[in-house]
């Protein structure tokens, strides 16, 4: 997987399932992954050496992922995503008054 791929599938994960994470693990990966910050950058802000800010985004990388294996939040809001997009091709107007109502919720 390309850098930028896996930065993306990442932040997706962050986005659905940060608050799961400690404190410490949400802000090294938002440096990272959000912010794009180098491990270097992110040790001296953390006051950590560079190998546990790589030690960390390793095993934070792996938690997010066992969360999405086991909940699947992200698959399913792209499922669902695509669904809507369908939906709203149709251009019923019936139909869009609850796509809105959907959407609102989101």
């Amino acid at each position: 997987m390309m850098r930028l791929e896996k930065t993306e599938k990442i932040n997706s994960l962050l986005d659905a399932y940060e608050t799961l994470l400690t404190d410490k693990q949400r802000e090294i990966a938002s440096y990272y992954y959000k912010e794009d910050f180098s491990l270097s950058e992110i040790a001296e802000i953390m006051h950590i050496s560079r190998a546990a800010v790589s030690d960390h985004l390793k095993r934070t990388t792996a938690i997010l992922s066992d969360f999405e294996e086991n909940l699947k939040l992200v698959e399913k809001l792209s499922k669902r995503m695509a669904i809507y997009g369908k939906m709203k091709e149709l251009e019923d107007p019936r139909l869009s008054v609850y796509l809105k109502q959907l959407e609102d919720i989101e």
